[in-house]
C-alpha cells in the first residue's frame, strides 16, 4: 500500500497539486517526497516518480534541491542487480530534521531525539515517583534532559511530540484528565512549548501507539486497526480508513472504560466493572497470584515462566475478560487488525491464541470478515515513543 501523499499514479502532476501555484506545488512535492523517504526508506528517483505520480524532471528538481540543502544524499546501492549501470539510491539524512519524542508513563518518562527515517539518535529515561510526578516536575525534567541530549548529539529538535495516558485535547495539548498520573486540567502543550521554544503536540498514549503501528509496525499495510494497550490502565487508539479516529476535539480512546462486568469492581471513573478493572495491570497481578502493586519486572518474569505451558490455566479468567472487551471493540469498529501493546505483549502465546479464538467465534464482525487478526505489538514499550515522534514529524516534514 502506498502511504505517501500526492500520487495519482501517472507521470504528470498529482491531483493535490494540479492547478496549484508553482511555489505551492514545489512545497507539496518536496514534503511528499520527504515523507516517502521518511516512512518507507531509501529508493531510486524512478521509484519516487512512479509512486508520487510525478515526472522525472520534477523529481530531479526536488531531489537536487534537497541534496543541495543537505537533507538527502544519493549513493550506489549496497547490493547490485544485473550488469547495467545501477541506479542511485536517494537516502534521507537523519540529522537534517530532528524531533524530540516524549513518552510520559505512570512510573517512568522516556524521551528520544529522532531523525528523518525514524532513527533514534539518542535517548534518556527516568523513573517517576509521587513527588516527581507533578506536571511542573515533569516539564522541568523534560526540558533539562532535552538540553543535555541536544548538546550530546549536537542536534536541535524542530518539533516535539508527547504521549500522555489521559484525555487530551488535540488542538492545543490540554490534558483534561490523566487519572493514573494524578493530573487534571494541565495546559501541557502550552507550558512545555514555552520552555522548549518549539512547537509541541500532545496526544493520548494509545492513539500514538496506533499511529506507530500504522507507520512502523504490524499495521503498515492496514487501513483499519485498533491498538489496545495495558499499563496501569487500558487505552485504545483507532485508525479508520487510514486516518486516526480522534472524536470531538480529540477526546477518544477511553476503551478501558467499556463496562464488561456490571456490578464488578469499582473504577476510579465512577462506574463498576470497567474493562481495565478486569484486564489492567492490577487485574493481571491478581490472576498471577501477585500483589496488585507488584513491580513490573516481577509481573513480566511471572508471565515469561508460563510461556512453555500449553494451557496456562491461571490466566483463563483474564483471557475471557480480555476477549469479552475485544468482541465489543471488533463488533463496533470492524478493524482488519487488533494490536495488543505494552503489558499485553508479555502474555504467553497460548493466552493470546485463546483470546483470538474466542473473538473469532463470538464476534459477528470477525466471522463476517473471515477472522479479525489479533497480534501483539512488535514495537513493545517503544510504540508510544515512536508514535510521539511521528506526531511531531507531521508538520516538520512540511517545513524542511
Amino acid at each position: 500500500m502506498n502511504r505517501t501523499w500526492g500520487g495519482d499514479g501517472g507521470g504528470g502532476p498529482s491531483a493535490a497539486t494540479a492547478g496549484a501555484r508553482p511555489d505551492e506545488a514545489r512545497r507539496h512535492n518536496r514534503a511528499a517526497l520527504l515523507r516517502r523517504l521518511h516512512v518507507d526508506g531509501p529508493c531510486t528517483r524512478a521509484t519516487l516518480a512512479s509512486e508520487l505520480g510525478l515526472n522525472r524532471s520534477t523529481i530531479k528538481a526536488v531531489v537536487d534541491g534537497l541534496a543541495e540543502a543537505g537533507v538527502v544524499t544519493e549513493a550506489l546501492p549496497v547490493q547490485r542487480n544485473g550488469a547495467g549501470r545501477p541506479s542511485l539510491m536517494v537516502l534521507p539524512e537523519p540529522e537534517a530534521a530532528v524531533v524530540l519524542a516524549v513518552d510520559v508513563r505512570v512510573e517512568q518518562v522516556s524521551m528520544s531525539m529522532v531523525g528523518i527515517g525514524g532513527q533514534m539518535l539518542g535517548r534518556h529515561s527516568w523513573n517517576l515517583h509521587h513527588r516527581t510526578r507533578t506536571p511542573g516536575e515533569v516539564i522541568t525534567h523534560v526540558a533539562e534532559s532535552a538540553q543535555l541530549l541536544s548538546e550530546e548529539l549536537a542536534v536541535t529538535a524542530q518539533g516535539v511530540g508527547v504521549s500522555v495516558p489521559g484525555v487530551i485535547r488535540s488542538d492545543d495539548g490540554f490534558v483534561h484528565e490523566a487519572p493514573n498520573l494524578g493530573w487534571r486540567d494541565v495546559a501541557l502543550g502550552r507550558r512545555l512549548g514555552a520552555v522548549l521554544k518549539v512547537p509541541v503536540q500532545v496526544a493520548n498514549d494509545a492513539e500514538l501507539g496506533a499511529l506507530a503501528e500504522h507507520v512502523r509496525g504490524d499495521a503498515r499495510d492496514v487501513d483499519d486497526l485498533v491498538y489496545i494497550s495495558a499499563d496501569k490502565g487500558v487505552g485504545g487508539g483507532v485508525i479508520s480508513a487510514g486516518r486516526p479516529l480522534r472524536g470531538t476535539r480529540g477526546y477518544v480512546g477511553e476503551i478501558g472504560h467499556l463496562v464488561v462486568r456490571p456490578g464488578g469492581r469499582p473504577c476510579y471513573c465512577g462506574s463498576r466493572g470497567c474493562w481495565e478493572t478486569e484486564v489492567g495491570e492490577a487485574a493481571l497481578c491478581r490472576a498471577l497470584g501477585l500483589a496488585e502493586d507488584a513491580p513490573r519486572g516481577v509481573v513480566v518474569a511471572e508471565l515469561r515462566s508460563l510461556e512453555g505451558a500449553a494451557q496456562p490455566g491461571r490466566l483463563d479468567d483474564f483471557a475471557t475478560w480480555l476477549a469479552t472487551g475485544l468482541i465489543t471493540v471488533v463488533n463496533m469498529m470492524a478493524p482488519e487488525l487488533v494490536v495488543l501493546g505494552d503489558l499485553f505483549t508479555a502474555l504467553p502465546p497460548a493466552v493470546v491464541a485463546k483470546v483470538r479464538t474466542m473473538v473469532h467465534e463470538r464476534s459477528l464482525v470477525s466471522r463476517a470478515v473471515g477472522g479479525t487478526r489479533i497480534e501483539t505489538s512488535p514495537l513493545g514499550r517503544d510504540a508510544k515513543l515512536v508514535g510521539a515522534a511521528e506526531l511531531a514529524f507531521e508538520p516538520v516534514l512540511v517545513a524542511v
